[in-house]
């Protein structure tokens, strides 16, 4: 396929994400929300759906909801009204999950709002171009049963149904058809993930079910109606949202390039094949037949309510960001990267206190550490390691007792065991040496071992000292002193300056 065949489409993306509150009990109920216990040890009979059972609303819910519209900037309404959405399935007890519809009359919880987020470097090196998403709307609904299948040779012989998690307050949010790649929809859950973190409404640990993301992909020719769209499921991780989405836009396009008509269908994406596959026919609005719930009053907000949830908001990460830039003189993108979660931006501010350099803070936030923890496919906060840890190793190469190179090297063993640096260091001797003698006859044998590059500098080629200090450093492991073994082959060469 050509260059130019690749550009004839535009990738239209909305996504719609649900998101687990942080409430002690259920939405209708004052069942536990505690993750990881046994099955169908937290119901009752209303989150079972069972006969003459009937929901109360829980406040709290209602709070993170408005409290999330305000993170948005969407528009709370003062009054709206919960539905029943009818369909079958083995894991919805009632037959029908109440939630939120936007009907004129009676709207979501709010609707209008938007979140911008970076579209990526630009290719000038300038500051990364940003992009507001528009906000369709937030509301709120229960989440419904698990299944659990068991299967055995591939074959699925039968279905378990966990209840526990039936009736958790969910909070949906639903964005335009705004989205223009499969990178900028995993920037834009990031950033998403950072805001709920920091209002402290989700973990939004997506491993955990806190966080789960219907995408909707389309392919249209550029000026062109929307065109058919496909619903992408489950997807539990934002390398998995972009693979699947990177994975659903080249299946389609490909559809369309050879003349065929893409589908209208649910698919789920398979993570260990990396394709996604068709799992029923979409449904549209009507489908549902959705009306308003008569179990439940309407949901009245105060203008005085809105106004208190907006006071008492905590700092956002875009605020975060730009106070990063201006405080801490971060470029853009380092700013980005440690706003990127609450947690990483919580290890990054108290490590700042204990080491107060902040771009060699961030340097290794976004180099090593971010890349053991995508290798590992952990978040920041279910590393062994504090903040002092990371100070403390900080500290240890500015002083001189370990090289740069030592520090990177020994870092894993931290991340691995929660051991301090200090105590793996004088475990295995790697303090950095920079005791005159002891380096000088290393720098003797390096001379005596390597006549060509020595002939080199004293030639005038002094690229070739280069060489020479990478020899003495391999020979103590990394262990030398960089700037005391460049001085002492100077020295020994004859070489001024």
């Amino acid at each position: 396929m050509t260059a130019k065949a690749m550009v004839e489409y535009e990738v239209v993306i909305g996504l719609e994400i649900h998101v687990q509150l942080m409430t002690v009990s259920k939405m209708f109920c004052a069942c536990p929300t505690t993750f990881g216990v046994p099955p169908n040890t937290q119901v009752c009979p209303v989150c079972l759906g069972l006969p003459g059972s009937l929901p109360v609303l829980n406040a709290r819910a209602v709070d993170l909801g408005l409290r999330t519209a305000a993170a948005l900037e969407c528009t709370a309404h003062p009054r709206s009204q919960f539905h029943r959405k009818n369909y079958y399935y083995p894991d919805l007890p009632k037959n029908y999950q109440i939630t939120q519809y936007q009907y004129k009359v009676h709207p979501p919880l709010a609707t209008d709002g938007g979140l911008a987020v970076s579209a990526g470097p630009s290719v000038t090196g300038e500051p990364p171009l940003r992009r507001r998403i528009r906000i369709r709307r937030v509301h709120l609904e229960e989440d419904t049963g698990r299944l659990v299948h068991v299967e055995s040779g591939g074959q699925v012989l039968h279905s378990l149904v966990d209840f526990n998690r039936s009736g958790v307050p969910l909070m949906e949010i639903v964005t335009e058809p705004d989205l223009r790649s499969p990178l900028e929809a995993r920037a834009f859950l990031a950033r998403l993930r950072a805001v709920l973190q920091a209002i402290e409404v989700s973990t939004g640990r997506m491993e955990e079910g806190n966080l789960r993301v219907d995408a909707n992909v389309s392919l249209r020719r550029p000026g062109q109606p929307l065109g058919t769209r496909t619903e992408v499921k489950n997807m539990n991780s934002l390398r998995s949202v972009e693979r699947a989405l990177v994975h659903e836009v080249a299946r389609q396009r490909q559809v369309l390039e050879v003349g065929g008509s893409v589908e209208q269908q649910t698919r789920h994406w398979d993570e260990r094949r990396g394709v996604t596959f068709a799992s029923r026919t979409k449904e549209e609005a009507q489908d549902y037949r959705y009306f308003p719930e008569p179990d439940l009053v309407p949901i009245a907000v105060t203008a005085e309510r809105v106004e208190q949830i907006r006071r008492t908001m905590p700092e956002l990460p875009e605020a975060r960001r730009q106070r990063y830039i201006i405080a801490y003189g971060l470029p853009e993108y380092d700013a980005e990267l440690v706003t990127s979660s609450a947690p990483m931006a919580a290890f990054f501010e108290e490590t700042v206190k204990l080491f107060p350099q902040p771009k060699t803070v961030s340097n290794w936030l976004g180099g090593d550490l971010t890349a053991y923890i995508k290798a590992e496919g952990k978040e920041i906060e279910d590393l062994p390691i504090t903040p002092q840890h990371l100070a403390d190793l900080l500290r240890m190469v500015e002083q001189g007792t370990i090289s740069g190179r030592t520090a990177k090297e020994i870092l894993p063993e931290m991340l691995a065991s929660g051991a301090r640096p200090d105590a793996i260091v004088g475990t295995k001797g790697l303090s950095q040496i920079s005791d005159t003698e002891a380096l000088e006859r290393v720098v003797g044998e390096v001379i005596a071992e390597h006549a060509g590059p020595v002939a080199d500098v004293r030639a005038g080629k002094t690229q070739a000292l280069t060489f020479l200090v990478g020899q003495v450093m391999k020979k103590t492991r990394g262990r030398a002193n960089p700037e005391l073994a460049n001085r002492l082959l100077r020295e020994r060469l004859g070489l001024r300056g």
